[in-house]
């Protein structure tokens, strides 16, 4: 089912019956129109832009869009990968960035957890939203994209979890587009001190050939000695425009374990990043991407270490197939105070065609003097050899091609803790490998 709005275009007159029909702080509606302004001033990124010179985004036309609409779709719900068989804390459910679903447990909700649509829970907890939405984990000045998303956001999904509480059943949130349609959403979670969560984030499209737009954010605030696991899957339609700007900041002592799998969208250009601003604070983010057809995903990465004696540990894997390309600049930034850091970043491509491309360009900006960084980089093409031997033993060169790929990224299944999450992704991922060239 295609969903179309009676006005098309992100103009003043979209943008304020969008606000129009919000009920919300007057502080929010005062950032939204703030961003709207800076949003008319700016100009879509270029290939003159150091940032955006692998990628080409001539072809994407934002007034065939419009700001999310609140209409109402009665659509049957794809099927989830990462909430299959898991019993969950809770859920919320949102189509083209409207919520549909939300469920929080008696359990949690008794002990001061926040769970479900971030436009509902900004109007009925402001005074704990207020302090970190959209301010130290989300840049609204990166660029057009980030200035349009604070304008335009709307449903999203926020976890607050309080001081001292350790939930131990995962939550989940599930985005949903119909073909051309747009998605807003904006994922806030925050833990407080001493306190244990995990988030799963899904993202997929009615039809696996959709198109339409996201642009997107995520804000991970981190308090001292807590400890968050975000897992998100990526699985947009192949005719996805998807932007998005994405940014931990974990504080002293305190972990965040980032998993992300990206499959779908036609373009993809994410910033994600994480800060580490307290001492003794420990990230480790894991990248799965796999591309087919003319698929072009490109991440840029950061690992900011802000204090002294913190850890990143950072590893990308890529498989592309068919004409696809996979862009990859990632930056270890170590601050001049931030002595003892152990950074680690690890980029690792395999090539299933001979018209795949990818880039990947590691980087290093250190101002301390007392440090330990690493970084690397590999791109290859399946070794013939094993693909003769897995032959030789009555594997078509399919299935051997498809344990070759799911053998390479076993490295990052084997780092995520809920068994069923490990083998949706190897499942979805052994799905795509078609005939090895």
């Amino acid at each position: 089912m295609t969903q179309t709005a009676v006005q098309t275009g992100f103009n003043d007159e979209t943008f304020e019956s969008f606000v129009s029909g919000r009920t919300e702080p007057e502080w929010l509606l005062e950032m939204r129109r703030e961003a709207w302004a800076a949003y008319q001033q700016q100009g879509w990124p270029t290939g003159k832009d150091e940032e955006w010179m692998r990628t080409d985004i001539r072809l994407f036309k934002v007034d065939r869009y419009a700001p999310p609409s609140q209409a109402v779709s009665e659509l049957a719900l794809p099927p989830t990968r990462l909430a299959d068989g898991v019993e969950l804390a809770g859920h919320t459910h949102s189509i083209d960035s409207r919520s549909v679903a939300a469920e929080l447990t008696s359990k949690w909700e008794s002990q001061g957890v926040l769970f479900g649509s971030l436009s509902r829970l900004v109007e009925e907890h402001g005074d704990v939203i207020k302090p970190h939405l959209l301010q130290r984990a989300y840049d609204r000045k990166l660029d057009r994209f980030a200035a349009l998303h604070t304008a335009c956001w709307s449903g999203g999904t926020c976890l607050y979890v309080p001081r001292g509480v350790v939930v131990d059943q995962p939550f989940h949130a599930y985005s949903t587009m119909t073909d051309g349609g747009v998605d807003f959403g904006h994922t806030l979670v925050i833990l407080e001190e001493g306190a244990e969560a995990t988030l799963l984030a899904e993202s997929t499209s009615f039809d696996p050939n959709g198109g339409g737009l996201h642009c997107g954010g995520v804000e991970l605030i981190v308090a001292p000695n807590a400890h968050l696991r975000f897992v998100s899957l990526q699985d947009w339609g192949f005719g996805v425009w998807h932007f998005a700007q994405q940014r931990g900041i974990v504080d002293t002592d305190a972990s965040l374990q980032w998993t992300m799998a990206a499959m779908g969208s036609k373009l993809a250009k994410v910033n994600q990043s994480v800060a580490l601003v307290g001492q003794g604070a420990y990230s480790q983010v894991n990248g799965v991407l796999f591309t087919e057809g003319k698929q072009h995903l490109s991440y840029h990465t950061e690992q900011h270490h802000v204090a002294p004696h913190c850890t990143s540990d950072f590893l990308y894997k890529s498989a592309l197939q068919d004409a696809s390309r996979t862009v990859w600049r990632g930056m270890i930034t170590v601050d001049h105070d931030a002595q003892k850091t152990d950074g680690y970043q690890r980029n690792d491509n395999l090539l299933l065609s001979t018209k795949a491309r990818a880039d990947s360009i590691p980087g290093l900006e250190i101002e301390a003097d007392d440090v330990r960084c690493t970084h690397g980089s590999t791109t290859s093409k399946i070794d013939e050899e094993l693909i003769f031997y897995a032959m030789c033993r009555g594997y078509t060169r399919k299935e051997a091609a498809r344990m070759i790929v799911t053998g390479f990224f076993q490295q990052i299944f084997d780092r995520i803790s809920i068994e069923s999450v490990r083998e949706s992704l190897g499942q979805a991922i052994s799905r795509k490998v078609r005939e090895y060239e």
